[in-house]
């Protein structure tokens, strides 16, 4: 395994890829967990773990409930970090930019291929509100477990897929004495290509 930060001019989304395939022989859990960063309209910021589902040269895909406080914020501010770190191969890698919502499409062939007992969890929780103790929660889940009994569960229409169009990729390498390897790449405004900096750690 090589930190691979002293090629120049490489793709960074192959990159993150060959990282990520990396993290999962070696993280025995959640490989793909993220800190999504997003900020309401006035620009406060708020952080928590959710897991990634896709990426390519599109960007990097998660779900979740577009009426929690993340599904919210970034309704009202469409733009968001990424931070993935993997403390067995001692790699950080960054992601910032703008937030769109994948189609519907896409949505619903994710939504299928989750557990029924996930499924029905999306129906239950009212994600990010306050809930007046576990009980009103399991009998939410009882509720929706009833109602489609044997039936196949349909996607609710605010559990939907978000993509993160990466404008700059940092990769950060943990080196001895602090001296850490950090490379920076930042889309071209064609969005077709990208250019690579060293940063300073």
């Amino acid at each position: 395994m090589t930190d691979d930060l002293t090629k120049e001019n490489q793709n960074p989304v192959e990159l993150f890829q060959k990282w990520l395939a990396e993290a999962e022989q070696k993280e025995t859990v959640n490989p793909n967990a993220m800190a999504l960063a997003t900020a309401d309209a006035e620009g406060r910021p708020s952080v928590r773990m959710v897991l990634l589902k896709e990426v390519d040269e599109n960007g990097f895909v998660f779900y979740t409930n577009s009426e929690s406080r993340k599904g919210l914020e970034i309704q009202e501010n469409p733009v968001a970090s990424l931070c993935f770190y993997w403390k067995s191969l001692l790699r950080e890698v960054r992601v910032d930019g703008p937030v769109s919502k994948i189609s519907a499409t896409e949505s619903d062939a994710y939504f299928e291929s989750r557990d029924r007992a996930s499924q029905i969890g999306a129906w239950a929780s009212r994600q990010s509100r306050p809930l007046n103790g576990r009980f009103e929660f399991e009998k939410e889940i009882a509720r929706y477990t009833a109602k489609f009994n044997i039936k196949k569960v349909p996607r609710p229409e605010y559990w939907e897929g978000y993509r993160i169009s990466p404008e700059r990729i940092e990769f950060w390498v943990e080196r001895r004495f602090r001296l850490h390897d950090r490379m920076m790449y930042t889309r071209t405004p064609d969005q077709k290509n990208w250019t690579s900096q060293r940063l300073y750690p």
